[in-house]
């Protein structure tokens, strides 16, 4: 077995009674997507050996873990989000071996590694799903997953009415061995990517199984994709409406956000909780309210859960402080950290989202006004790491990337993009490969050029250019992540108060700590609030005033 970290001791100054305590209530993770962070071969597409070989700065950036996307062996219909074989690494990332020497070599740096598990579905070329179709109708492994017979005279209509998430309905019709038109099966994303159905207990302790493999090789942790998934209505009932998307996060679907889905995850926690080092789960779960989302992280089941409702709120200090507030009311009842994400790989990049107007939602087709996005971005990073629980950044968003909004089509691989009435499809923009040195093929990120293409704009966005630049996006992160690290007022916690501002400010204080943040597009004058530890912006104190620039944040300590 991998070597394992210790789990260290968190500051939790303004903890509830009853809190829980370990490594993960005021963890900044970094996600990593393995093809678009480091290429170690060579062959323009990035692996777990380019991966380990930049564990040095990760470390240096000062996170405390990393969140891996998946390796796994895969068709890669969905970016590897279809699984073929949950316990091998894909050819393209390399192999087991490499997989163990990433894992040792970020424990040696102090550094946690937290892998997707995707539970939710399968490749279509996984092994119970291909012998499933080959038995044809009867064989018990179309027990695994959804199959049903279609509707219609002759089962030519799909069994129910749901709509796939990349688009369509989402029902296949197989063939059977003799060639004839046979059931249908279920695949709530791609048809490559058919769902499990959890209610067989094959399902179950096979996944039970993969838990243990990877526990054994030392990670920390699960990222639970589609966490509120798995569990599908009793009977499959038609939802009775189209489009579906749309009503997505507004209120419980008869195949998401099922209460279900807990017990699955009350089993996974006693699995967990064998291992030492404190082993966590984090949901990603899609659900409509912020206290359902609680549900995902009581005492005996995962550990974090992602805040979207966080990440699509728009840059609007109204807006900003209600989602605060409830973030924190929901989860301290149960005793988890809130969490604070503004990017991810299914997301339009945040430089990108704050440089267009509000209200567009996540999945942004315009660059926007560069300057003010980045400015925005900025202060919006600053903010989130102010605030009490853990934070996720995702690769790139350190050195201010916006999202490529100008990829050619020919370019484009994200599988919804070929589906024109599914997700808008522009998912690849916030996954173009990193920029690494001022030049070269693919700006460092390695010598066989870049699975997509990166913009020329790239290099003076390098970790190279930025680094040691005074003012620059890398050391912005950098000042913050070392100063949250070490301040008594920043990291764990459950409650900010908050302090009088004037309109479109916010102001909140924690222990011997401030934060003042100015999201209108002007200056606005106000009190000194102590000695200026950081700002996303230049800022000069005139006495006992301070201008604060517009779209500025300020970190104060008092």
């Amino acid at each position: 077995m991998t070597q394992h970290l210790a789990a260290p001791s968190t500051g939790t100054s303004d903890a509830a009674p009853g809190h829980r305590t370990g490594w993960w209530q005021d963890a900044v993770i970094y996600q990593v997507y393995p093809r678009s962070f480091a290429d170690g071969n060579g062959d323009g597409m990035g692996d777990l050996a380019g991966v380990r070989d930049r564990l040095p700065y990760l470390k240096n950036l000062g996170v405390d873990a990393v969140w891996l996307s998946p390796f796994y062996a895969s068709p890669q219909a969905d970016a590897g989000y279809d699984v073929s074989d949950y316990r091998a690494i894909d050819p393209m990332f390399g192999t087991l071996l490499d997989a163990d020497a990433l894992i040792r070599d970020a424990h040696d740096l102090g550094l946690r590694i937290i892998v997707d598990l995707v539970p939710n579905h399968s490749s279509d070329q996984h092994e119970w799903f291909k012998r499933a179709l080959a038995e044809g109708p009867g064989s018990a492994l179309r027990e695994r997953y959804h199959f049903r017979p279609g509707k219609g005279t002759d089962g030519e209509l799909p069994p129910n009415d749901w709509e796939s998430i990349f688009g369509g309905p989402a029902w296949t019709r197989t063939t059977d061995p003799d060639g004839t038109p046979g059931d249908w099966y279920l695949h709530l994303f791609a048809p490559e990517q058919p769902d499990f159905n959890w209610e067989h207990p094959a399902v179950a302790d096979e996944f039970r199984s993969i838990l243990r493999f990877w526990l054994d090789m030392g990670v920390d942790g699960f990222r639970v994709d589609v966490a509120h998934g798995l569990v599908k209505a009793e009977g499959l009932p038609d939802l009775g409406a189209h489009d579906q998307l749309k009503l997505l996060g507004n209120d419980v679907m008869p195949f998401f956000d099922q209460d279900g889905v807990h017990e699955i995850y009350r089993s996974w926690r006693t699995i967990l909780d064998e291992y030492p080092g404190d082993r966590i789960a984090v949901a990603e779960a899609w659900t409509p309210t912020v206290e359902r989302t609680a549900n995902y992280v009581r005492h005996d089941e995962m550990h974090q859960a992602f805040n979207f409702q966080y990440l699509s709120t728009d840059w609007d200090a109204a807006e900003l402080r209600k989602v605060i507030d409830v973030s924190l009311d929901a989860m301290r009842p149960v005793g988890a950290p809130t969490t604070w994400v503004l990017s991810n790989h299914d997301v339009t990049r945040h430089a990108t989202r704050f440089a267009n107007a509000p209200g567009l939602g996540t999945q942004i087709r315009t660059a926007g006004d560069r300057e003010m996005g980045l400015r925005r971005a900025r202060a919006a990073s600053l903010l989130m790491l102010a605030l009490p629980g853990s934070a996720y950044v995702y690769q790139g968003e350190e050195l201010g990337l916006p999202d490529v909004t100008d990829l050619p089509d020919e370019a484009r691989q994200d599988p919804s993009f070929f589906r024109a009435d599914g997700q808008d499809g522009f998912r690849d923009g916030c996954r173009v490969p990193i920029p690494w040195t001022r030049d070269g093929s693919s700006y460092g990120f390695g010598d066989g050029g870049s699975w997509l293409p990166q913009p020329d704009s790239w290099g003076e966005l390098s970790i190279e250019a930025q680094t040691g630049r005074e003012g620059s996006t890398l050391e912005l992160y950098r000042a913050a992540l070392a100063t949250r690290r070490v301040h008594p007022g920043l990291g764990a916690g459950t409650a900010v108060e908050w302090l009088d501002a004037p309109e479109g400010l916010l102001a909140f204080a924690r222990p011997g700590f401030v934060c003042t943040v100015n999201t209108t597009g002007r200056p606005v004058r106000i009190p000194v609030r102590g000695q200026v530890l950081l700002s996303s912006s230049p800022v000069v104190t005139d006495g006992a005033e301070i201008e604060l620039p517009a779209d500025t944040t300020v970190w104060w300590t008092v």
